[in-house]
């Protein structure tokens, strides 16, 4: 759960329509001034996630892309802000929700999947993340892994601009203390709302698959696989547990 508190520090930008929040974003960030600023649009045509695939922008639902200032090389620990802030977003809204965090980037809300969420490099020192929230309806992803869920669904009625202050406010709660103390808090956050700790997965690579114990991860938020005792740090690739993959 986080503390709600005004928008004070963001700039925001609100749009009818857009092909992508993130592409918007990118633009702005070359002409931008503020430290924070954030991209919303009613709709969305053309969103997309990570490795390429699309995300469906239903009408309704809350497509953000957030621009903050911060060095390329803390990329790999800035994600579990995002995703942390999402997470607390709906416990905060729904404190009995199942929520979970699957690495590197899902939130998982009874197994399924509430978002989309992208970072990609703006101009300067800007990290844009792009995030597509289920709101009031939830895409069906077909022939996908997992199957998708809305807010409405589990009985959070919210809209997308209401559900925009409480993720902000969750947002910078995490950033400050990530400011403050370092990656170890949010590390342990993560740790405790993490699906799948202690169990057999497979690691989808675009080279390889590797399969073993998930152990956690490590200070840099790469992901620790024991594999046959012997631990293997990774830094990308898609997660599949036993029930969404024959392992």
């Amino acid at each position: 759960m986080c503390i709600i508190r005004p928008m004070k520090e963001w700039e925001w930008i609100d749009l009818p329509s857009v092909g992508s929040t993130n592409d918007e974003a990118v633009k702005y960030s070359h002409e931008h001034a503020k430290d924070k600023f954030v991209v919303t649009a009613y709709r969305q045509e053309n969103g997309r996630g990570r490795r390429g695939r699309s995300w469906i922008g239903l009408e309704g639902n809350l497509f953000m892309s957030l621009g903050v200032e911060i060095p390329l090389h803390r990329l790999g620990q800035f994600i579990f802000v995002v995703t942390l802030a999402l997470a607390q977003s709906i416990k905060t809204l729904s404190p009995r929700a199942d929520v979970k965090l699957k690495w590197p980037n899902d939130v998982l809300v009874q197994g399924r999947k509430i978002s989309g969420i992208l970072l990609e490099k703006g101009a300067r020192d800007y990290i844009i993340a792009g995030i597509g929230v289920n709101v009031k309806h939830a895409p069906d992803l077909v022939g996908k892994s997992y199957r998708s869920i809305s807010l409405s669904e589990i009985g959070i009625e919210i809209e997308r601009l209401e559900l925009l202050d409480v993720y902000l406010s969750c947002f910078d709660n995490l950033f400050e203390l990530w400011e403050r103390k370092g990656f170890e808090p949010l590390r342990e956050q993560w740790l405790n709302m993490a699906k799948g700790i202690g169990e057999t997965i497979t690691v989808v690579q675009e080279q390889a698959e590797k399969r073993g114990i998930f152990s956690g991860v490590d200070s840099d938020g790469l992901l620790l696989l024991d594999v046959n005792g012997k631990i293997e740090k990774i830094c990308a690739g898609d997660v599949f547990f036993k029930e969404n993959k024959n392992i």
